[in-house]
């Protein structure tokens, strides 16, 4: 992987723009890292809000760039005080963010050549196609959850889904098997991804979906954060469908080897996040026995009662193990002090709290023995890579495929089904850092861990996915 001298006149011009939260920038970013080291010109669209927030992170300096590598950035479009923002977001995704995208690309100092679009955001397809670019999209999930949005139509069309009355939540709807849908077979209605969860049809989140898997079906390219090894079946599925795909994970890992240190500094992307990570929590870690402590954390995006984080609490004290936990200020919606005295004296004994912290060094580190999640794809496909078997509370989005995969295909990990139980936590808890079960899954996450490692090497597949990535878009340049 040797570093190609940057010539704005010359050289492939990549406009990203990834969805405006915090996994996608993190993702995407990994990739425009990599691209820009394989000698491509970088341009990294945020919206304002996310940019002042990576600005607010890693310091005012730390999206300066450098030769070949831009950030830029589109309004929001959320108006001030939008009560629902995540509606608000969607909705400028939709309505609001072309013009200005087009706007931007337009006077940029040196032509984009290309356009790397987040699969989330479907706007960027008429973009290609008013600039007359290419476009690929990012997918930042795993192959199985993609090919659960790819084929929606087809779901609706064979009347799996939407649900048809409001019982569908516990009339053995969700255990319904999906035998027709190529690439699916063996899934149950529950296991591919939440949009569906709706009797509306109207549903703006059930809709925005649609429109993204519409644009998918315009696109010739598709990059999806997994690798071969890992998914083979469900990409051998994808293959007749679309004509290019590119497996080029884990990111993390194929950026490891390139050991640029001065580009780091410059760049000084601090993690990728848009907040502060707390290094303190990796202290406490260096005071703990080898594969005692369970991390938990929940994403940059899910929120829960106050009763559902008690309960959580309450089973982890319980189990007796260390726990480090990630609770974010909006984790509960509404409450800056969402624990009661009572278990947060308790967790005092044994847990650590944390706003935030730096994910992939907590999940390498020793004494971490496994990781209760949200099953996020960032989440899961970091544990892979560091060997650490997981409990699954999935929530939305591409989740309960990612969890159904992780426990059923992978053997890594045991699901929290339903709301949560404190008792049920405790037991799981127990199991995964002390049992029989979660020394069989932690023995299996290391034989992932390894099979990731051959991936990511010089001739693993992921590496050479991104070569092959790299040269398609030259050849865009081209043409």
């Amino acid at each position: 992987m040797d570093a190609v001298a940057v010539n704005s006149e010359t050289m492939s011009h990549v406009v990203f723009i990834p969805f405006p939260a915090q996994s996608h920038i993190k993702c995407m970013l990994k990739l425009a890292r990599l691209l820009h080291h394989k000698g491509l010109h970088i341009t990294f669209v945020n919206t304002e809000l996310n940019h002042n927030q990576l600005l607010s992170s890693g310091g005012p300096n730390s999206l300066d760039g450098e030769p070949g590598f831009r950030f830029k950035t589109i309004p929001d479009g959320v108006p001030e005080g939008a009560p629902d923002f995540m509606y608000a977001l969607c909705d400028s995704v939709l309505n609001k963010m072309l013009d200005p995208f087009v706007d931007l690309i337009g006077r940029l100092e040196s032509p984009a050549t290309c356009i790397i679009g987040d699969g989330m955001m479907p706007f960027t397809v008429a973009a290609a196609e008013k600039l007359k670019l290419p476009i690929m999209h990012f997918w930042t999930f795993p192959a199985a959850a993609f090919l659960g949005y790819y084929q929606a139509p087809n779901l609706i069309e064979k009347g799996f889904i939407p649900p048809k009355d409001e019982s569908w939540s516990t009339n053995g709807y969700l255990e319904t098997v999906v035998d027709s849908i190529s690439g699916l077979e063996g899934f149950r209605i529950r296991d591919i991804p939440a949009y569906f969860r709706t009797t509306d049809p109207n549903d703006s989140d059930f809709n925005y979906i649609i429109e993204c898997v519409k644009a998918i079906r315009k696109v010739s390219n598709i990059v999806l954060h997994t690798f071969e090894e890992l998914e083979s079946t469900i990409i051998k599925a994808l293959q007749p469908m679309i004509p290019h795909v590119y497996t080029i994970g884990p990111l993390e890992l194929l950026l490891n080897p390139i050991k640029l240190e001065e580009e780091t500094e410059k760049l000084d992307i601090k993690g990728y996040s848009l907040w502060k990570e707390d290094d303190e929590c990796l202290k406490w870690l260096d005071s703990k026995e080898p594969n005692s402590v369970i991390y938990v954390n929940f994403g940059s995006l899910i929120s829960m009662s106050k009763e559902q984080l008690a309960e959580f609490g309450w089973g982890l004290v319980n189990s007796n193990h260390c726990f480090l936990w990630v609770i974010r200020r909006d984790l509960v919606v509404g409450d800056s002090a969402p624990l009661p005295p009572e278990l947060k004296e308790r967790i005092n004994e044994r847990g650590f709290i944390a706003s935030w912290c730096p994910q992939e060094k907590v999940l390498k580190h020793s004494s971490v023995g496994g990781f209760l999640t949200h099953c996020g794809w960032g989440s899961i496909i970091e544990s892979l890579s560091a060997g650490v078997p997981m409990l699954c509370w999935p929530y939305l989005w591409d989740q309960p495929t990612n969890c159904r995969q992780a426990c059923k295909e992978w053997e890594v990990g045991l699901e929290i089904e339903g709301n949560v139980n404190k008792d049920e936590v405790e037991r799981l808890t127990r199991e995964l850092i002390g049992g029989e079960k979660g020394k069989q899954m932690r023995s299996k996450a290391l034989e992932w861990k390894k099979k990731i490692e051959i991936a990511t090497g010089p001739k693993g597949s992921s590496s050479l996915n991104v070569e092959r990535l790299a040269n398609d878009i030259n050849m865009f340049s081209r043409n």
